[in-house]
């Protein structure tokens, strides 16, 4: 079994990668929940719907947001009659989060993603990191904002002072599932706010410490591939390089995957961690997938 902690972006691209080199049913994928919020009355998990939308090949590939070919039918009324939406919602993927909303009624997120994977004929398993509400607030010098009034609102402009979010317990099973796992993956999304929240639940860290876990750096050079991430990790006081993601990540990795533009930090990398792999890790199209998911995955295939 192979588990995956995963964010909104990165992670989902490798992921194609991996379900055509291994089988579905051996994956499991556990989602960021630290930015889940209500959004024009519909609960919006984007991270979870983004993972979901990848893996059941329906994903919008320009934006990684999104269903392929959707319409913005509603979007655009809301807008016509000025009740303005901070998100752009397509109708299909709305259709989607109304589902989620009218199940979370009834029953815990864990339970609602694991029905609506199921309805879209998705084999791996996916796993919020948590049932309970999530709450990050992002310090800037223009004051305090939630996660999507700085990148949405603000297009990520502000400067970044601090981020803070609360500690949320573990979904059911989730602990154990990591223990249970041949192999973890640190994916490729935001240090900060996607990978480092799920590490942060109580009794994670231990469980990776007896884990052989994998890393591949988000970080090409000094920048990240896309989002936010060299704000927050300047903010937190990390070094924006893969050196500075590989010291965030040193309990708990066996093996770190940087690429070959960063060839120059693997000597000091290897001073963390037992094995440094460098190769390409920008997934440009299917074929940098596969490759890098076969690299990842190379102790059990």
């Amino acid at each position: 079994m192979i588990t995956i902690l995963s964010g909104g972006t990165g992670t989902p691209k490798l992921l194609q990668g991996i379900v055509k080199v291994t089988d579905p049913k051996e994956l499991s994928v556990v989602v960021n929940t630290l930015e889940n919020n209500y959004f024009s009355g519909v609960y919006v998990a984007a991270d979870i719907d983004t993972v979901m939308y990848t893996l059941s090949g329906i994903i919008n590939y320009e934006t990684w947001y999104g269903i392929k070919d959707d319409t913005f039918i509603t979007h655009e009324t809301l807008k016509e009659i000025k009740c303005p939406e901070i998100l752009k919602i397509g109708d299909k993927d709305r259709a989607i989060k109304i589902q989620k909303t009218l199940l979370m009624k009834k029953y815990p997120l864990s339970k609602v993603v694991d029905i609506q994977r199921k309805a879209l004929g998705i084999e791996s398993e996916i796993i919020p990191m948590s049932d309970e509400k999530s709450n990050i607030v992002i310090v800037t010098d223009n004051g305090e904002m939630e996660f999507h009034e700085f990148l949405v609102e603000n297009q990520g402009t502000p400067e970044v002072v601090d981020i803070k979010y609360n500690n949320v317990s573990p979904s059911p099973g989730l602990v154990e599932r990591v223990e249970e796992s041949d192999m973890i993956v640190l994916g490729p999304s935001n240090p900060i706010t996607s990978i480092w929240p799920i590490i942060s639940i109580n009794g994670m860290d231990k469980a990776l410490e007896k884990s052989y876990v994998v890393g591949i750096s988000p970080i090409i050079g000094d920048a990240p591939v896309s989002g936010p991430a060299a704000k927050f990790m300047n903010a937190l006081g990390h070094d924006v390089s893969c050196l500075g993601v590989a010291k965030m990540y040193k309990n708990f990795l066996d093996k770190f995957i940087i690429d070959i533009e960063d060839i120059a930090y693997k000597n000091k990398i290897e001073r963390l961690i037992p094995e440094v792999v460098v190769t390409n890790t920008n997934m440009k199209n299917i074929k940098d997938k596969m490759m890098l998911a076969r690299i990842t995955l190379g102790e059990i295939l």
